[in-house]
């Protein structure tokens, strides 16, 4: 159910969906604050990959919003640069989480590399430098009752943003405007993105599908996308509908039921313990140090230590 823009409520933490009455295009907008700072404090990575991370925490969240799906919603980046891999993902309730392993001392090199040819470490150029050449995977998991769905593109661009606008005019034909920023405000992080698409073609009114949108529509609201400043986006004080009302006032903005973001992550100390007994049993002796198996979460950096007699005593009562 649509509604009018309230600038009001509290703004933080939220997925916006709006729709533009006079172009029919739809659109999220992503304000993400605490949540960000809450998965980035236990690993204390440094800031090219604690932004990263945060960016692909960003781009999940937009764009499992535009999907309708009941389960886990996963961004994967893979790569031979410095940052080998970088995972974010989302239930369908909003729980977030996201991680990276990337080398230390080659991370290190390139962004002495980066200050050489004096770049700006930011949303618009790092990618390529720490991630390489690799590829970006979304997938889709409702469960083993459904067929999982996946996508994957190539890392193609200077951005996070570059490879999801590249998958979606390569693979879904779907016409994509993206604007994301992350960054500190203070000691603290930040992230915000607004994504703009065509309505899927509705069947019963076909007057008002995408397929039949006027173009000059479609460019005039990616012009006024491109003035969203990095400012904007990550400003706390600055509601989204009144980022919406700034950017698009004469479009005529229709706002949904916004959508609460928050931490999750789902190991727990059953689920692990469980994936070291699925192990092969030379691999759970070669694991095991001093008679204990330490595993880590590399989501939320727990770590979990379990006896290694009472693993063997449970492997083998499955096999008897």
């Amino acid at each position: 159910m649509g509604s009018d823009l309230d600038k009001t409520a509290a703004d933080d933490n939220v997925i916006q969906p709006f729709q533009l009455e006079s172009s029919n295009l739809r659109g999220r907008v992503v304000r993400v604050g605490s949540v960000i700072n809450e998965v980035l404090e236990p690993h204390g990575y440094p800031n090219p990959i604690a932004h990263l991370v945060a960016e692909a925490m960003t781009v999940t969240l937009l764009l499992s919003s535009m999907l309708k799906y009941e389960g886990i919603f996963t961004l994967q980046a893979q790569g031979d640069g410095p940052v080998s891999t970088l995972v974010a993902d989302v239930t369908t309730g909003g729980e977030v989480r996201g991680c990276a392993t990337f080398d230390a001392e080659r991370l290190q090199h390139s962004r002495e590399q980066l200050s050489a040819l004096k770049a700006e470490e930011s949303s618009r150029n790092h990618l390529a430098q720490y991630l390489g050449k690799g590829y970006l995977a979304f997938t889709v998991d409702q469960g083993k009752h459904t067929d999982r769905y996946q996508g994957i593109v190539e890392l193609k661009g200077s951005s996070i943003v570059d490879c999801v606008q590249h998958y979606f005019n390569q693979s879904e034909q779907i016409g994509s405007g993206i604007k994301m920023a992350a960054g500190k405000r203070g000691e603290l992080w930040r992230a915000g993105a607004i994504m703009l698409q065509h309505m899927p073609e509705d069947e019963k009114n076909p007057e008002a599908g995408a397929g039949n949108m006027n173009e000059d529509d479609w460019r005039r609201s990616m012009i006024l996308l491109d003035t969203c400043t990095e400012d904007e986006l990550l400003d706390p004080a600055l509601h989204s509908n009144e980022l919406l009302t700034r950017l698009f006032h004469e479009e005529g903005v229709r706002v949904f039921e916004p959508i609460a973001v928050t931490k999750g992550c789902r190991c727990n100390v059953d689920k692990v313990r469980t994936i070291v007994t699925k192990l092969p049993p030379e691999d759970i002796e070669h694991i095991a140090v001093n008679g204990k198996i330490e595993m880590h979460c590399e989501f939320c950096s727990k770590d979990f230590v379990f006896d290694l007699n009472d693993i063997r005593a449970t492997v083998e009562t499955k096999t008897t």
